[in-house]
């Protein structure tokens, strides 16, 4: 018997997919409204994706632990990865989820910067293992969990005036660049710019999570490109593999390096680098360039938002491209909500942190005609 996470899972029964869609074992069609929480960013079932991955396996599934041999379709992930970056962004350390990728951020922040104090925003998420936990806000999904990693202390976002917390002891800032736990919350543009000044004046790293609102789930491939502002380090994760599991931290080879030596192997992975996932994640990101266009997901999202924004029931709409926040009254509304919905064939989910919002994150590549469909269903619910 497999563990559950929880005492009410959402509990289909998946035979398939494709594309924009999922189908039960009685063949009923359910529209993915949420891309298995962002990870579907290029749909379902990609028939180049599969392909990749079965030539890889054809040759390899693991030879060694990662960074110890070179491996053509790794090293060919790394460069293509790289070419959504900015220059100062120049190296890749491949992982197997983004909760690894940020658990190697905090290691790899302290031992080049030599503190050991990390600041982090309320209402953030970046993970659920021991250290990316210490990291997040929510006290309740922590407390049974404590002792966490100390030296971590919490600010407000776009409050100006708390950026004077981050001083001299800061090893580093964790920022998701869009808060998605905490039902899809922006920084403004001009306070990113601030904290980015913030860190580099007291030589601290700026790290920005874009496991969630990466991907170009906001519109660009990264989000802090909306923001005109470069972080230090960049953690990913959830759409990058194409459905497989992965993740990588990002940043400048100097940074990066400082784990070779003292001590040696300061940051070790068996499975981070896997081929057979390179393979699906190169395939993917040579999917993304050809197909998925900014303008378009913004214009999506738009079409998602003029249909919901007059429905009485729902409070806020809050988004950035496909990615959106949907508030009503109470958790009981979100539940009803959800719940009818998945009757009606259409998935949509809640948040960790934020039970009075639910979450849409279709896939990127969701056709207009589906888009409609979907708030056709949400609007017999709410209207």
């Amino acid at each position: 018997m497999l563990a559950n996470t929880s005492t009410h899972p959402y509990d289909l029964k998946i035979s398939h997919a494709k594309g924009s869609y999922l189908f039960d074992h009685e063949g009923k069609r359910y529209l993915d409204f949420i891309a298995g929480v962002g990870v579907n960013n290029l749909g379902h079932n990609l028939k180049s994706v599969n392909e990749a991955v079965q030539k890889q396996m054809s040759l390899h599934s693991h030879v060694m632990v990662y960074g110890e041999y070179q491996q053509d379709v790794v090293n060919e992930f790394a460069h293509n990865l790289l070419s959504f970056f900015p220059d100062s962004i120049n190296s890749v350390y491949p992982l197997n989820s983004g909760t690894e990728a940020n658990e190697a951020a905090i290691k790899i922040a302290k031992r080049f910067t030599d503190r050991n104090e990390i600041i982090s925003f309320k209402r953030s998420y970046h993970g659920n293992t021991n250290g990316s936990m210490s990291i997040s806000f929510n006290e309740i999904k922590k407390a049974p969990f404590r002792p966490l990693l100390p030296g971590v202390r919490f600010i407000e976002l776009n409050k100006y005036e708390e950026l004077s917390e981050i001083t001299h002891k800061t090893a580093a800032v964790f920022l998701e660049t869009i808060q998605g736990d905490a039902g899809v919350r922006l920084p403004n543009r001009e306070y990113l710019k601030a904290l980015r000044k913030k860190c580099t004046e007291v030589d601290a790293l700026l790290i920005l999570d874009e496991v969630q609102c990466g991907y170009g789930r906001t519109g660009p491939f990264n989000a802090f490109a909306s923001f005109n502002v470069t972080p230090d380090l960049v953690t990913l994760g959830k759409a990058l593999g194409c459905g497989l599991p992965i993740g990588a931290l990002l940043g400048n080879s100097e940074i990066l390096n400082c784990i070779q030596q003292n001590p040696e192997l300061g940051h070790i992975t068996t499975f981070g680098g896997n081929p057979v996932v390179c393979a699906a994640a190169n395939e993917g990101l040579k999917l993304f360039k050809q197909n998925i266009n900014p303008a378009e997901t913004e214009l999506k999202g738009q079409r998602v938002e003029n249909h919901l924004k007059s429905i009485q029931k729902i409070k806020e709409i809050r988004r950035a491209g496909l990615m959106m926040g949907i508030e009503l009254d109470s958790a009981e509304e979100v539940n009803k909500c959800i719940l009818k919905a998945k009757e009606k064939g259409l998935i949509l989910f809640w948040f960790l942190s934020t039970p009075n919002s639910f979450r849409i994150s279709p896939p990127l590549t969701i056709s207009n005609s589906e888009i409609d469909e979907g708030c056709d269903i949400i609007k017999s619910i709410l209207g």
